[in-house]
């Protein structure tokens, strides 16, 4: 029997971080425009820049997702069918919804556009998702709290496109149904504007001690009050692949693209090795270059159960001190001269690498740079400053520049 490949699903709060997927090696991006996302602070796309996206996604042969998963009010309706209609002459790769009031709408203003219930929806059980299949829709993103079992019992009941994620934060609610940012800030999470109270630091008060707070210590074990670890499976590729689930996804539309190109990177690798027949035979590799980006300690949330007390599910590591300083936005071969956008400072001494897709990281001291008239200069200092950099071997057009503490 075959293996059927799964599609990864990257995400791009912008223009810059869809370029980064698509070049790192995502089949597809999710994307959010100005209203109607979960993402209300991640950038997101006006009109005039999703039709410049998806003509970019189309000439790559890539595939644009939109997310429309508000939980829509009344007064949302009119704007949502005029912006589902616009998606419609764009002619998006999907809608992702969770609001049954949208899918209606959906169903009437873009109905040739196929419909992927968001994980918003908690579909955790076969008769929700023969419920979503009779109602036409194509794909689901299934709830993080399942299992193995559970997703292959899914897998094996069903017809339609299941997708699950393999990597990113996680909400300590259910699905992301959390009442907490509407409760303590007036911004709801379930209409793009979470606060993350979740991520706040917190204090204990005891009652006979009026002014005295002890702070929430956490150690391998605990305490942990609401901050969710972070969700990666990078070890169980190749058993979602076996199951037969047909899309990975990758949480992070406010993320980095240093932390789109990493992780979209490792998991293109992951899914090749096992194409390939060599299942998992990079992974110490890949652990490392996970623990690059910045994350809580990682957890497989509960792929293989649901947690329990005292259950040790992390990967706990210590990660590699690497800061995302810039972006290469030209070569110069004749001069071996590589133009980099600077993302934050970095200057003559710094040990750099390159992050470049297919091929190892180039790694190297930095031992020059040089302004856009080549006059030598100490540092780049200033965001978004162009500067030249002498290289060892060809880079091209969005390879990630990450400085490196060396000192051990």
């Amino acid at each position: 029997m075959s293996i059927k490949k799964p599609e990864l699903v990257a995400p791009a709060g912008d223009k810059e971080k869809a370029e980064a997927a698509f070049l790192y090696g995502a089949d597809a991006v999710y994307v959010g425009g100005r209203e109607f996302s979960l993402r209300a602070q991640a950038g997101n796309f006006s009109d005039e820049e999703m039709e410049k996206l998806v003509a970019m996604a189309r000439a790559k042969g890539k595939r644009v997702y939109v997310a429309v998963n508000i939980l829509a009010h009344n007064r949302d309706l009119g704007r949502l069918a005029i912006y589902l209609a616009f998606l419609r002459e764009l002619k998006v790769d999907g809608i992702i919804l969770s609001d049954p009031g949208v899918l209606e709408l959906a169903r009437r203003y873009a109905p040739e556009i196929p419909v992927t219930i968001s994980t918003q929806a908690s579909v955790a059980n076969v008769l929700a998702a023969r419920f979503y299949e009779s109602l036409g829709v194509k794909r689901i993103v299934l709830a993080r709290e399942l299992t193995l079992e559970e997703l292959k019992e899914i897998r094996e009941k069903v017809k339609l496109e299941l997708e699950v994620f393999v990597h990113g934060a996680m909400c300590v609610a259910y699905s992301g149904r959390c009442l907490l940012s509407s409760f303590m800030t007036g911004r709801s999470g379930n209409r793009g504007e979470c606060a993350h109270p979740c991520r706040y630091q917190y204090y204990l008060r005891e009652e006979k001690r009026p002014g005295e707070y002890f702070p929430i210590e956490e150690d391998d074990r605990g305490t942990y009050i609401l901050n969710s670890k972070d969700l990666c499976l990078i070890e169980y590729i190749p058993q979602l692949i076996d199951i037969g689930i047909d899309a990975f996804k990758i949480e992070g539309r406010m993320k980095s693209p240093h932390y789109v190109a990493t992780t979209v990177q490792v998991y293109r690798e992951a899914i090749e090795a096992v194409m390939e027949g060599s299942p998992g035979r990079d992974l110490d590799k890949w652990w490392e270059e996970l623990n690059k980006i910045a994350n809580r300690p990682y957890t497989t949330g509960f792929l293989l159960g649901p947690p329990v007390a005292g259950q040790d599910v992390l990967k706990l590591s210590k990660p590699a001190a690497v800061a995302f300083c810039g972006i290469v936005r030209d070569y110069w071969p004749e001069k071996g001269l590589a133009l980099v956008e600077q993302r934050a400072p970095f200057g003559v001494g710094d040990v750099i690498e390159i992050l470049r897709p297919g091929l190892e990281s180039l790694r190297m001291k930095l031992e020059e740079i040089l302004d856009m008239d080549l006059v030598p200069l100490e540092r780049a200092r200033h965001a978004q400053q162009r500067v030249w950099i002498p290289v060892k071997e060809p880079v091209q057009y969005f390879n990630i520049l990450r400085r490196v503490d060396d000192r051990g």
